[in-house]
């Protein structure tokens, strides 16, 4: 079942769940009927949720439910009671969490290229204060990832040699939970431990299994007794390009 992490921060808890196969899939492109309720199960408010296109584009949102599809590859928020949620299905879901805000990353190789963990980190600095931590979901591993040299060459380009590694078959492959901590060091935010490998069948993987479902990262925050309230920013859309 979903894993869990609540994680004090100023005035508050950030909440953050990683979901499994158990939970059942998030996917968001056809309407499903049992979607909403199994948000709902996870964090019972109206979910925050992107058409991800593997870009640095990032959505600022102040309210529960505010955005529904628009086309982002994160979230940040520092309002109260107001999840944001990436899917995955071997690319890297990544929450960082500052004092006062939190933001949810969809993180695939062209995103990493495009940037999109240092926009992360650069705009939630800006609205929610200094970094608390990094969590990284479940995602593909090298032994599973073959890449192409040209691809692996524009990853290499930005984060040096520590992303190339080699499949269980010997092959070129991506070091992904590798290059998700390079990009935190680059944004000056905490480089997460590695979370568990799709290959898992724990988890969907599209590359390794051609699944079609989708895992869910959701992320809110929770103010305590005597915390701040915490109110929230303008809404809107950083400068990150969405594609």
């Amino acid at each position: 079942m979903a894993e869990r992490h609540d994680i004090p921060v100023t005035g508050g808890i950030a909440h953050v769940v990683f979901t499994d196969s158990d939970d059942g899939d998030f996917r968001i492109l056809d309407p499903v009927p049992d979607l909403e309720l199994r948000r709902r199960q996870l964090v019972d408010e109206p979910w925050n949720w992107i058409r991800q296109v593997h870009g640095n584009g990032i959505r600022i949102v102040t309210r529960a439910g505010e955005v529904a599809g628009e086309e982002a590859d994160g979230l940040i928020t520092t309002a109260s009671d107001c999840p944001v949620a990436v899917t995955t299905a071997d690319c890297a879901p990544v929450v960082l969490v500052a004092e006062w805000g939190l933001a949810v990353l969809h993180v695939g190789w062209r995103g990493l290229v495009a940037g999109i963990v240092e926009q992360g980190g650069e705009t939630l600095r800006r609205l929610g204060g200094e970094p608390v931590t990094t969590l990284l979901g479940p995602c593909i591993h090298p032994d599973h990832y073959e890449f192409g040299p040209r691809e692996l060459s524009s990853v290499v380009e930005r984060y040096g040699r520590a992303v190339v590694s080699r499949t269980e078959t010997g092959t070129p492959a991506l070091d992904m939970p590798t290059a998700v901590g390079l990009a935190c060091r680059s944004a000056r935010w905490p480089r997460p431990e590695p979370g568990p490998c799709t290959s898992d069948d724990r988890f969907f993987s599209h590359r390794i299994r051609a699944d079609q479902a989708r895992l869910a990262t959701v992320a809110w925050l929770r103010p305590v007794a005597g915390g701040r309230e915490m109110d929230g920013v303008e809404s809107g859309v950083t400068a990150g390009a969405s594609s």
